[in-house]
């Protein structure tokens, strides 16, 4: 229990916050100086407004002192994030600031749980008043030890003169004091309030202890959409600490800086199904030119072709051409889940989800296609794609169309209308056409598919709405018009269907908010966060070659329980479930992911396992690729090359949060950290649907 005592120290506890924010803000000044002092007072304003915008965010939740001082130490690391990079100035600061931080925290922990605080006697302890001690008589004869009467012992503790003592065995006895065990008072039975240290509280240990370990990647993002291509350069920075924060010693990535912004041009077509890969690969060098780098400088990254273009027969020849020539592990992606997961992170709406503990559902709208993502506290929970985009349908300023996709010809076959390429089409009906596209896209945005238009031009399935919506963002390039960022007219119907969704989402009383960033948020999402990093502890055959690209995932459902009931059960649960995959052992490369396997405790066991279910692959030589949710790749490895026939083409990552579906590129490990750079995608060309309606 918390006593009266606790209770009211919490209440009452004083701590002038904006006195700590002045003395951060004065040793932040004096690193500044150091490094920038042109721009200190400009910087140090920067980190003000910030701070105060992420303390303001949760001014109602915190209603004591000791909740906003809590939220102090909290944001200021995001904060200082605003105006310095990752690194030893970043970690020196933040090493002051827990040292103020604990000083405070600390004398907070001694008023509220120590009890020489707590129940401190008031006044001079008087004769006979420490109830923690009694006299006793004691036999020196017989050893025994008698109570002393409640009134002789005041005779003795206040008497000048000597007392007569009582005799025993033919002896006066003499005075004992014992120290009495304390009483199980109800009060004494206090629960001791923890007081969390600011290391804790901010994520951050003593840089002098950690031995942080940074890594600077170069990343490039290429996105070949249905209307638009362009790229962007990412530098992204790696921390690696060794503390008891990062147990598994893995690597995080702490900051993702963009370094250019390319050009946005039309993405150009030789005509309606075909791609020019020459007019793509020049822009690409050409852009690689202005920006000052070249594919050797470039570690990481993703060619995404995104929306109506993944359809092109010619699609997967632009994107291998591409990620080969692009630099040293840049992934050739495709897929509308991946796209809209990518769309999310690169609009910022998922940091956004994370900072205001909300759940945001973010709609890319690109050319050909929307990308709907569901995030919450940080995280994509759910994610969808449906043919609804600006570049469906082409017609220049004087109505003349000039490209028709097949998702337009569904539109148009529901509407009973009858346009070819080079007809001229009244605005009315232009308009009637984006405002269906518009209805079918609220109607996924709000609930499952229920029109058959709506389950015709729908691509995956529907989003998972478990969880109650709270706000909705727009990114892409039809977004742009949404907020009313550009108005011009690209010989397309996007403007129209901006229009449209900003009338629908007005009508339905739906709270919009604008993201960070809008059109180009999915190739910010495929240079800047399309990269993963396994765990440090990982086992890996060097003769296997690196890069190695396309591995589809399989997840294996079994735990070391599961080995030790049945032993067969490996073998049955991976034969099925290559089978559901239509992958065959010993022939084809795959992955097997172990979300939990919980082996620890009889590693031999899970290996042998393993093992039993691999006959094939062994006798052929063929490459074992294992997977674990969780740190333990290294020793799992060890122990199959000790106890069991695998010898060769071993390879065993860790720390990866992988699903049914899903495909990587593994590249070669981070600069000897044993550490490997991961791609984790969705893979889909040439995937078009027909219509179904007559």
């Amino acid at each position: 229990m918390i006593d009266a005592n606790q209770q009211k120290i919490i209440a009452n506890f004083k701590i002038n916050r904006d006195s700590y924010k002045l003395g951060n803000i004065k040793y932040i000044e004096f690193f500044l100086t150091k490094i920038d002092p042109e721009n200190v007072e400009h910087l140090l304003e920067i980190f003000e407004q910030k701070w105060d915008e992420l303390l303001d965010e949760h001014e109602l939740e915190d209603t004591t002192d000791i909740s906003r001082f809590y939220r102090l130490i909290t944001t200021f690391k995001p904060a200082l994030s605003s105006i310095v990079k990752p690194g030893q100035t970043f970690d020196s600061i933040c090493d002051v600031a827990v040292e103020s931080f604990n000083g405070v925290l600390n004398r907070m922990r001694r008023q509220i749980n120590d009890d020489k605080f707590r129940n401190k006697p008031k006044g001079a302890i008087l004769p006979g008043s420490n109830k923690s001690l009694t006299l006793s008589y004691f036999c020196t004869v017989c050893k025994q030890i008698f109570n002393v009467d409640p009134k002789k012992q005041d005779e003795i503790l206040n008497s000048e003169d000597k007392v007569e003592l009582p005799k025993h065995c033919d002896k006066e006895m003499e005075i004992k004091i014992i120290r009495n065990p304390p009483k199980p008072k109800e009060e004494q039975i206090v629960k001791e309030i923890k007081i969390y240290p600011a290391e804790l509280l901010m994520g951050h240990l003593d840089s002098s202890e950690a031995h942080a370990e940074y890594l600077k990647v170069m990343s490039v993002g290429i996105d070949i959409g249905s209307s638009t291509s362009h790229l962007i350069f990412s530098q992204l920075t790696l921390k690696r600490e060794m503390s008891f924060f990062n147990l598994s010693n893995r690597f995080v990535t702490v900051n993702r800086e963009i370094k250019y912004e390319g050009n946005i041009i039309f993405t150009p077509l030789i005509d309606r199904t075909t791609i020019d890969i020459e007019a793509i690969v020049d822009f690409c060098k050409e852009e690689y030119k202005k920006a000052g780098f070249t594919p050797e400088m470039v570690d990481t990254g993703a060619v995404v072709v995104t929306g109506e273009t993944a359809k092109k027969y010619n699609a997967a020849e632009i994107v291998r051409r591409l990620s080969s020539e692009s630099g040293k592990f840049v992934s050739a992606t495709a897929g509308p889940n991946f796209e809209s997961v990518l769309g999310a992170m690169g609009s910022g709406i998922v940091a956004l989800s994370k900072q205001n503990q909300k759940t945001i559902l973010n709609v890319d709208i690109g050319g050909g296609t929307s990308n709907l993502a569901i995030s919450s506290n940080g995280t994509v929970l759910s994610t969808a794609c449906i043919n609804v985009g600006g570049r469906l349908l082409g017609i220049d300023k004087n109505f003349k169309i000039w490209r028709i996709d097949g998702p337009t010809e569904f539109v148009m076959k529901y509407l009973n209308m009858h346009y070819t390429l080079g007809d001229i089409i009244p605005e009315v009906d232009v308009i009637r056409i984006s405002r269906e596209y518009a209805k079918i896209l609220l109607e996924v945005m709000s609930g499952r598919a229920q029109s058959p238009l709506a389950k015709d031009l729908l691509m995956t399935e529907d989003l998972d709405f478990s969880i109650p919506i709270d706000e909705v963002s727009f990114s892409g390039g039809v977004a742009e018009m949404i907020y009313g960022n550009n108005a011009e007219h690209f010989d397309d119907i996007g403007s129209y269907l901006a229009a449209e969704i900003k009338n629908l989402i007005t009508e339905k009383g739906i709270t919009l908010i604008e993201p960070e960033n809008k059109i180009r948020a999915t190739v910010i999402g495929a240079g800047a966060f399309s990269l993963s990093i396994s765990g440090s502890t990982c086992y890996y055959d060097p003769n296997i070659q690196l890069p190695m690209e396309n591995i589809p995932i399989i997840p294996i459902n079994i735990t070391l329980e599961d080995v030790r009931l049945n032993f067969s059960k490996m073998r049955n649960e991976v034969t099925l479930a290559l089978r559901n995959f239509d992958f065959q052992e010993g022939e084809d490369i795959v992955a097997l992911y172990f979300k939990n396997p919980m082996m620890r405790s009889d590693i031999s066991l899970f290996a042998k396992a393993i093992e039993s279910a691999l006959p094939n692959s062994i006798e052929n030589s063929k490459l074992i690729l294992i997977i674990l949710g969780s740190d333990g790749g290294k020793i799992l490895g060890l122990t199959l090359k000790k106890e069991t026939s695998i010898k060769s083409n071993l390879f065993c990552l860790d720390e990866l949060d992988l699903k049914a579906g899903d495909w990587i590129d593994i590249g070669r490990s981070l600069k000897e950290s044993n550490a490997f750079p991961i791609t984790i995608k969705s893979l889909v060309f040439n995937k078009d649907k027909k219509p179904k309606m007559e």
